[in-house]
């Protein structure tokens, strides 16, 4: 597996213990706020100190409490994209694009961007400030910049939830075209149950703080387990959809 994750943290009267494994495909993490989603993702990239448990990532250790190791979050691997954009405010789309790259050289940094440009197809967006840009094109810089370093897995927290319907198709498939060619494990957190549906390769069903199932979209959905999945996934059963075919 591409990542495995086993972990445990208790914090104000909340407690998540979750196990899951996935390889380079979309895994969703799906459920009701406060669930303990978002706090798996900044377990991963080091944001948040689990108690206990472990994280590797094809096949290096990232956390391991029993072994005292505890990367930190500058030196994991991961791209990492929130609901917000977070765009520096200051900078153009291609400066924001290049701060994703700390350390490096000036004409790499310049060779990189100008690649990335083109990759995510946003090269006519390289001077505009953020202020000028429309939330998909927001979205769009965001995304190219926590790739521009070639992470090793990407984390995604809601970030389509606020973006109008048309520009959220846009941006589900620009997700499956970055999947295709980063080949890298993604780990998307959502609300919109069509989201998940459609995008995950594996959906894995969170429910106060614990794993109540995961499998593939079409397992879950077709044979949930419990009560509590099956309250989470009627919905999409009326929707009529295909399931994912990444």
């Amino acid at each position: 597996m591409a990542l495995s994750v086993r972990l445990l943290k208790k914090v104000k009267g909340f407690s998540l213990e979750l196990e899951w494994q996935i390889a380079n495909e979309i895994a969703v993490l799906f459920g009701y706020s406060g669930a303990g989603k978002s706090m798996t993702l900044k377990m991963l990239d080091g944001l948040m100190r689990p108690d206990h448990g472990q994280i590797i990532l094809n096949g290096s250790i990232l956390f391991d409490s029993e072994k005292k190791v505890d990367i930190s979050p500058r030196r994991r691997p991961f791209g990492y994209v929130f609901q917000d954009p977070s765009l520096f405010p200051h900078m153009t789309a291609e400066r924001n694009i290049a701060f994703g790259l700390p350390g490096v050289e000036k004409e790499k940094i310049k060779e990189l961007v100008n690649e990335t440009l083109h990759e995510f197809k946003i090269e006519k967006l390289r001077d505009r400030y953020p202020d000028e840009l429309s939330g998909g094109e927001k979205q769009r810089v965001t995304l190219a910049r926590a790739l521009i370093r070639r992470p090793s897995a990407l984390l995604l927290d809601e970030p389509f939830s606020a973006l109008d319907l048309p520009v959220r198709l846009e941006m589900r498939r620009l997700l499956l075209d970055i999947k295709r060619g980063f080949d890298i494990p993604v780990i998307l957190v959502t609300h919109d149950i069509d989201e998940a549906r459609t995008l995950a390769d594996r959906i894995i069903i969170y429910s106060a703080g614990k794993i109540e199932q995961q499998g593939t979209p079409e397992a879950v959905f077709q044979s949930p387990l419990t009560k509590e999945v099956e309250r989470l996934v009627r919905p999409a059963l009326s929707l009529n959809l295909p399931f994912s075919s990444n």
